[in-house]
């Protein structure tokens, strides 16, 4: 079984106070995404307010969040918000996540959001301050110093 490497000294984990600042960060670059994704939807299919295309619309958009979500997750580590902040999400050897990691995370951080955000308040009481998600995919939210190595 694989051991989790040591985290290189320059390495450290977050704060909740920049855990939950990145969150409001990234809620507000999902809120827009939301809006440029469903004007482009309504446009195409027509009015969402009910019936089918209102599940039609919700689906699409999350498919078009997990979508900036995974990609950021996979290509860098660091979605815009987490870029500011300088935080990346890794797996446990330090390493960038494969895309199945990264799209089990965005399945697993959403059901957390669909139940109260519960998966994402037990950073509190985690002793490494890990998401729910997180500790269940054995990956990890570290703070990276912008002149650190990355």
């Amino acid at each position: 079984m694989n051991k989790k490497a040591k985290m290189p000294d320059f390495l450290q984990a977050p704060s909740l106070l920049k855990l939950g600042a990145c969150f409001i960060y990234d809620a507000l670059a999902v809120i827009a995404l939301c809006f440029v994704c469903a004007l482009v939807f309504i446009i195409l299919i027509g009015d969402a307010s009910h019936g089918l295309k209102r599940y039609m619309l919700q689906l699409f958009l999350w498919i078009a969040i997990g979508i900036y979500f995974v990609w950021c997750w996979k290509r860098s580590g660091q979605t815009l918000a987490m870029q500011t902040w300088q935080l990346k999400v890794v797996n446990e050897d330090y390493q960038l996540l494969t895309w199945n990691r990264a799209m089990a995370r965005y399945v697993l951080a959403s059901v957390s959001l669909m139940l109260f955000g519960l998966g994402f308040l037990w950073a509190i009481v985690d002793r490494g301050h890990l998401f729910l998600h997180d500790r269940l995919l054995n990956t990890y939210i570290i703070y990276v110093p912008r002149n650190a190595a990355s």
